[in-house]
């Protein structure tokens, strides 16, 4: 049985925003079941959340005689005067003539015409909105919008008109924008609610900050752009200042009560490995960064730290000398990739950089054989193995480490919180932490996804690396740029050739790897040249295989889908070819470009596209010919894209959804809530003052909610 309206009303305020949505009139069990599935809309409280993406301005009524073809949508009062229906009975459509004091329109339906029928009145007044557009000299409206004056003068919109995010299931069952308003103002009609606060009364007046209550009303029936900018103000601020309240509370936690292992001593393996093996002067950066970690490891805290650097700045450099560290103390160091190619790639870079250095150190992959995994298993226990690099085969329960003290995860976007939580549990003390990314963060993402972690950054090349020029062609220049290609093999230099597809697609049009293979074998033919080919649908050996020649320079030029963007560093490889560049994203294309440039020789990375552009393909590419900054990049590309598609796919590392704040938009109000939440913190690190209990009510809330804000870290 459903419960009564009023009652839920009685509940209480909090209770209420608790609600389940089916007892709010107008929803019931069906329709609660599709906003649950379609908008994750469980609550009177989610609905209340469930914010406008857009406005329009309903403010000006226009007379019939203003209105032509070019206006954008318009709103207009008149009376009905006729209503017939046309056409054959397989394509019916209803035509309804309004008039009002100036002329006459003619408003056209092509769906739900006979219901449509039964609701509209002969001589009584309607709102009408809608898109006019021109049919042979009639202008006319089709499928707008129409209501009642009466009831329309009665509901509480404004002249801001708001317009919500729903789905295709949600409309064919008529839950489109207009009815989650509808829903809305059925809510505020029915309960006149009196929303709690939940920011104390003195940081809301201190910020001059709109109360909740006004917020969420304006938000939803703004009565002009002023008042509407306030409250989204008000909102935005709130969802930024929790996410970092929580980050910073955790991290206070975290420093207070999980003591480091101290690493006070450089010994033999550091001070041999500087004097005898450093591969090159390290940069100015690289120190910093050096000095950042030592400061870290003999603190008695344990280090959270990311380090932060483009492609062949030098992390692996940086990530070794912190394990020798670790290693002059008497501990043991893990280091986990996402893939085996990388993983791959590390064991081998720090096998050329240990040399014949007495460090023993091993790979652990899922292909690694049972024999290798049992001695690798012992040699872990007894303490005899000083270095593990692997992939996800470090987290299994098997995997025992005597004394690990510090542990290394690349590219950590791409493993979740929990795969990071079991690395810590491989000892009694959680290890010291350093996670790395070759993907330059925006700074309000790094504020946000690592905010608990200390930042560190390697922000210039090693010596005698040259920037990278990057040119963009389009397809009527392909002769030009094979010709480029045969002097630079002429010269002894490797080529990149990466394609968006295995095979052609009947939906884009875009360059795909197999007919780019056969074309470059006609342009470049055996035995004067050798191709390789790569792409995900490779064995795993047939993959190393292709590899191996190029790496050994026995082909020229390696035909790729984007399985090179990460696991090949090959200096001798100076010039890539990216084809159908426009379907990359900024940050997949820099990344494809740090593949080369390794080494001392001038690189090239070449954009192929079409010469037909989009704004946002055209100012991609731009972007990419202008700067080789990686920051830079990825700051356009946040803007562009937004957080969640930051690489082309969606980001594993975000477990959260902004309802309002864009981290591409807001990032003032983010660092001004940020400096707030440490200001609070730094008065009540365990905000246990009576004035912030508030605070600790709605930090549980969000943490029991369907986005679990606790687990941002």
């Amino acid at each position: 049985m459903e419960i009564p309206i009023f009652i839920v009303y009685f509940t209480g305020m909090a209770d209420l925003l608790q609600t389940d949505i089916k007892f709010l009139s107008g929803v019931g069990p069906k329709r609660a079941e599709l906003l649950a599935e379609e908008l994750n809309i469980h609550t009177f409280g989610d609905l209340l959340y469930h914010f406008p993406y857009r406005y329009i301005d309903r403010s000006r009524f226009y007379k019939i005689h203003e209105i032509n073809s070019q206006l954008p949508y318009i709103q207009i009062r008149g009376k009905i005067s006729s209503v017939e229906i046309t056409g054959p009975k397989y394509k019916k459509r209803l035509k309804a003539s309004m008039e009002d004091d100036t002329g006459r329109i003619e408003l056209i339906w092509f769906q739900g015409v006979s219901w449509i029928k039964e609701t509209l009145k002969r001589d009584r007044e309607y709102v009408v909105f809608g898109k006019p557009t021109l049919h042979g000299r009639q202008i006319n409206i089709v499928h707008p919008e129409i209501e009642e004056s009466e009831k329309f003068d009665k509901q509480l919109i404004s002249g801001l008109q708001a317009l919500y995010s729903t789905t295709e299931k949600l409309k064919k069952n008529y839950l489109t924008s207009k009815t989650l308003q509808k829903l809305i103002t059925t809510f505020y009609q029915s309960n006149k609610p009196a929303i709690q606060e939940t920011l104390p009364e003195r940081l809301v007046k201190k910020l001059n900050l709109h109360s909740l209550e006004k917020s969420l009303f304006t938000v939803h029936f703004p009565s002009d752009l002023n008042e509407l900018e306030k409250a989204r103000a008000r909102l935005i601020f709130e969802e930024l200042f929790f996410i970092q309240l929580n980050i910073l509370k955790q991290k206070v936690h975290r420093q207070t009560h999980f003591k480091g292992f101290v690493f006070p001593k450089v010994g033999d393996y550091l001070n041999g490995f500087y004097k005898d093996r450093l591969p090159f002067q390290l940069t100015n950066a690289q120190k910093r960064v050096i000095r950042e970690i030592r400061i870290d490891l003999g603190s008695g805290k344990q280090m959270n730290r990311l380090l932060q650097g483009d492609v062949g700045s030098g992390k692996t450099l940086v990530a070794l000398m912190s394990m020798l560290i670790a290693m002059d103390n008497g501990f043991q160091a893990a280091m986990m990739a996402p893939t085996e190619i990388l993983a791959k790639q590390h064991y081998e870079t720090l096998k050329k950089m240990l040399g014949e250095m007495p460090v023993n150190f091993s790979l652990l992959t899922g292909s690694s054989k049972k024999a290798a995994r049992e001695e690798i298993h012992e040699s872990l226990i007894d303490g005899s193995l000083n270095i593990l690099v692997g992939t996800h085969a470090l987290l299994e329960d098997t995997v025992q480490f005597a004394n690990l003290g510090l542990v290394i995860i690349d590219e950590q976007h791409r493993f979740g919180v929990a795969q990071r939580a079991k690395l810590w549990k491989k000892n009694i003390q959680p290890p010291h932490m350093l996670v790395m990314t070759a993907t330059p963060i925006p700074r309000t993402l790094a504020m946000t996804l690592y905010g608990d972690l200390d930042v560190s950054v390697i922000d210039e090349l090693p010596p005698g690396r040259k920037p990278i020029k990057t040119l963009h062609y389009t397809d009527s220049k392909r002769l030009r740029v094979h010709g480029f290609m045969r002097k630079q093999i002429a010269e002894g230099r490797q080529i990149y050739n990466v394609f968006p597809l295995i095979q052609e697609s009947e939906k884009m049009d875009y360059k795909d790897l197999e007919d780019g293979y056969f074309s470059l074998k006609q342009a470049f033919p055996s035995p004067e040249y050798a191709v390789s080919i790569v792409h995900g649908r490779l064995k795993s050996d047939e993959k190393d295989f292709e590899m191996k020649r190029f790496l050994e320079k026995k082909t020229q030029i390696m035909v790729a889908t984007t399985v090179i963007e990460v696991g090949l560093d090959i200096p001798n490889a100076t010039v890539m070819i990216i084809e159908s560049a426009e379907r990359f994203g900024l940050s997949q294309l820099h990344q494809l470009r740090g593949r080369v440039g390794r080494g001392g020789d001038q690189s090239y990375c070449i954009l192929m596209s079409s010469h037909k552009l989009g704004d946002e393909a055209r100012l991609r590419l731009e972007t990419m010919v202008r700067t080789n900054d990686g920051f830079e990049i990825a700051e356009a590309d946040l803007k562009l894209r937004g957080p969640g598609d930051l690489e082309g796919t969606q980001q594993s590392g975000i477990p959260f959804e902004l309802k309002i704040a864009s981290l591409g938009k807001d990032a003032q109000i983010l660092q001004y809530a940020r400096n707030i939440a440490i200001e609070i913190l730094e008065e009540d690190p365990q905000l246990d003052a009576p004035e912030n209990e508030i605070l600790v009510r709605q930090l549980k809330k969000l943490s029991r909610g369907p986005f679990d804000w606790s687990v941002i870290s």
